[in-house]
Formats: C-alpha cells, structure tokens, sequence
C-alpha cells in the first residue's frame, strides 16, 4: 500500500465524506471512492460504513487510521532526519586531543559552542598521544584532532594552524629560582644549569623541539634528564625535585603541590602551537561544520587576545 493511498483514507476518515476529501486532496470523488473500496479489499475488512450524508469508521477502521497516522508521522520523521544528516545537522562527531589540549581555554569553549549550534550531533571528545591521533583519524576512527605539535601537512591530512601560546617554566616549589615574586620572569639563561624533564619525543615532537631549540638559541644545550609520557607526568617529576620542564602557558591551571610556574622572557621564547588535523576531501557535512566553527572561533580568540594585549 503506497503512503498516498494512507494519505486518501485519512482524508475520507477526517472528512466523514468522499465528497469533500477529494475536494481536499483535489481529486474527482469516484476515483477516491475506488481506492477506499481497493483498500478495503486489500485488507479484507470494512473500514467505512456508508450513510446516507456521508461515511463514518467501523471499529477497524479506527484501529486502522491511528496507525496509518502514526505510519505517515514515522515517514516524515525519517525524511527530516535524513535531510538534517545531509545538512549536517544531525549525526556523529568523534574529536581526539592531545593530553595538554583542554588546558587551552579555546578547546573546551570551542567545543562547547559546536554543541549549542548543532545539538542533534553526538560529540565525543578521546584523549590521545599524538601519534594514535594520526592513526585514529588515518583509519577513520576519529574525525578531527587537536594536536600540539607543528608538521608539515601530509597528503591525506589538512593540518589547520590555530593558536600559538608560550611556554613557562615549571619548577619545583622549593627551587631558588622559584622563591622570588610570582609574577617575576626568568631568562632562559637562568635555566643553563638546570635539568630539563621533556615530554618524550615519540609521543610528540613539538614540546621537546620547541624547547631545545630555545635553549640552543639562548647560548645553551639543555641537559635533558627523565622523559615524561604525559604532560602531568613530567609535572609530578617536578614537583618530586627531579628537574625543570617547559610546559604550555595554559597548563598553569594545573595546580600541584610542589610545583611553581613562572613566565620566560627574552628574544627567544619557546612556543607551544595548537593545530587541527583533518582528513583530506572528508565528505562529512557534520565534520565540515565543526572545521568551519573552529577556523572561525580560533579568528575570533586570536583577535580578542590582540585586543586585550
């Protein structure tokens, strides 16, 4: 039974008169009275039973207009919900982030203004070294992520350049240098005979590039001691004396005991990146809005912190 034969009898039905439903549906009333009579024998039961001023529904047939209206409702759903996926108004959104990205206020806020705009999408945020990123986003298990460190941009991969913040030193709460006003900045001279905890190469170049290329540039080799998996690792490192790290500037919202943060200053201060990666020539409409928002809103973050400056 096709959908415009339901839509025939819910007429007939709400009309109480073949009459005036097929002046409602804009058809001549003795094909209308067919198709009610072709219904009729389709299902092997009387729907109508015929007045003399018009029809009115058996006990079946009341039965079988609820569910012909609940049959056209579930229809006009499924079409709006198949246009809103189309639109990329509705559907699934899986973003990674490297272990330091929701420090960055711009990742929680960005992130949040993509679920005020388009609520129908389920979003789910995964934590990852960079390296699972890239192969998560390869093999199509993520959609976009936020990674720290620069790269050139693969073939198979847009790399978008987002925000750039510095690093801090952070010290152990006991260090000398850590004991003069809060908000003094040290030199990365001041550093040269200090122990530097990096976050591990493998996990992620672009602290540890950042940071011995500053150091370089400074006049100094950073002597390197313990690598760190994660960012809290090398922080926990600190805090236990075993040395000094560089970390992003947001991550001061890491509060621990033991440890203290305080600015660089100089010519040549280390900076941390923040770029998103994509897949190239992903077909997603949902994916193409939240790469769009985000392009926008880090336009946005960058000018307000001009404005600020």
């Amino acid at each position: 039974m096709e959908l415009r034969h339901l839509r025939y009898f819910i007429a007939v039905a709400e009309e109480g008169h073949i009459t005036r439903a097929a002046e409602r549906l804009g058809l001549q009333q003795p094909p209308l009275s067919q198709r009610i009579k072709a219904i009729e024998r389709e299902l092997d039961v009387q729907l109508f039973r015929r007045k003399a001023r018009g029809v009115e529904l058996t006990e079946a047939g009341r039965d079988f207009l609820d569910n012909a209206r609940a049959m056209l409702a579930q229809n006009e759903r499924a079409i709006e919900s198949t246009r809103r996926t189309a639109r990329g108004e509705q559907g699934r959104l899986c973003v990674g982030v490297t272990p330091t990205g929701p420090f960055h206020p711009f990742v929680p806020r960005v992130i949040r203004a993509f679920r005020e705009a388009f609520p129908l999408v389920s979003l789910t945020l995964e934590e990852c070294l960079t390296p699972d990123l890239l192969k998560r986003l390869r093999n199509q298990q993520m959609d976009a992520a936020f990674l720290r460190t620069p790269m050139a941009e693969p073939e198979d991969l847009v790399i978008n350049s987002l925000l750039e913040e510095p690093l801090v030193v952070a010290l152990p709460s006991t260090h000398a240098l850590a004991q003069n006003d809060g908000d003094a900045a040290l030199s990365l001279k001041d550093l040269a005979g200090e122990t530097f905890i990096v976050y591990a190469r493998q996990h992620g170049p672009g602290l540890y590039d950042a940071t011995t290329a500053a150091c370089l540039k400074a006049g100094f080799s950073p002597r390197l001691g313990q690598e760190a998996p994660r960012i809290t690792s090398a922080l926990s490192l600190v805090a236990a004396g075993l040395g000094i790290s560089a970390v992003p500037a947001s991550m001061q919202r890491m509060m621990m005991d033991g440890v203290a943060y305080r600015r660089l200053k100089g010519p040549n201060q280390p900076k941390a990146v923040l770029n998103l990666a994509s897949r190239r020539g992903d077909p997603s409409a949902v994916v193409r809005h939240f790469l769009n928002l985000v392009r926008l809103a880090a336009k946005n973050f960058r000018a307000d912190r001009g404005k600020a400056a």
